[in-house]
């Protein structure tokens, strides 16, 4: 495993390579957020999962596989997000998944907090005196982009593709607290990590209430 100071390094060259897609990616990423928290009509989930499928890939090629060769695994994630890249846009066909904020305030209210604090990374990484070419920003590195996905997935459930939620999940959940924190300081990752434990809370809620009905719906038709 590449000590701190190597990895940061990593980071940073990527991103001073690639600031104008920083920004790029960043802004596209806000404004398809805000137009499907805003909007109700189809097209808003569609574009969405494009950005989403666009956004994965990139990290599988420019992230892991080009600029970023030199992490560890590098090739390994590369070829998982990849395949997270291409299940979210065989979604756009098969439509499957539904993102939509939903009619409990509650839960309404707990979406939007989590999709603000993980567009917040940046401000994070400036709060915590990084220069800007190390700063995470969600679209072109995978623990923000992982993180606004899976706050995602919680809004379609229990219509979701789990093989693509668990994909995240096993980002998102074992490296934060054992690696990405502890070892190299990336205190942005909390967020990540947050998430995908409510993500998972979630998926296990809505992965058992779905046989229960179909069995009451059973029982009900039996009588």
């Amino acid at each position: 495993m590449l000590p701190a100071n190597e990895w940061w390094g990593i980071l940073g060259a990527y991103g001073a390579a690639v600031w104008p897609a920083q920004a790029v990616f960043f802004l596209a990423g806000l404004v398809a957020t805000a137009f499907l928290f805003w909007s109700r009509k189809p097209i808003a989930s569609l574009l969405m999962k494009l950005y989403l499928a666009v956004s994965f890939g990139w990290i599988s090629l420019v992230f892991f596989l080009t600029l970023g060769k030199g992490l560890a695994g590098s090739v390994f994630f590369g070829a998982l997000f990849m395949a997270v890249a291409i299940l979210f846009a065989v979604d756009l066909f098969r439509r499957r998944m539904d993102f939509h904020l939903s009619e409990v305030t509650s839960q309404k209210r707990l979406t939007l907090g989590l999709t603000t604090a993980v567009f917040c990374y940046p401000l994070i990484g400036i709060a915590l005196g990084r220069p800007i070419e190390e700063m995470i920003v969600p679209g072109t590195f995978p623990c923000p982009t992982t993180a606004l996905a899976l706050v995602l997935f919680t809004t379609s459930l229990p219509r979701v593709d789990k093989v693509l939620y668990i994909f995240l999940l096993f980002w998102a959940i074992p490296f934060a607290p054992f690696i990405q924190i502890p070892r190299y300081g990336v205190y942005e990752d909390t967020i990540m990590f947050g998430v995908g434990i409510y993500a998972l809370v979630m998926l296990v809620r809505h992965w058992k209430a779905k046989p229960l009905a179909a069995i009451s719906r059973a029982s009900a038709a039996g009588r």
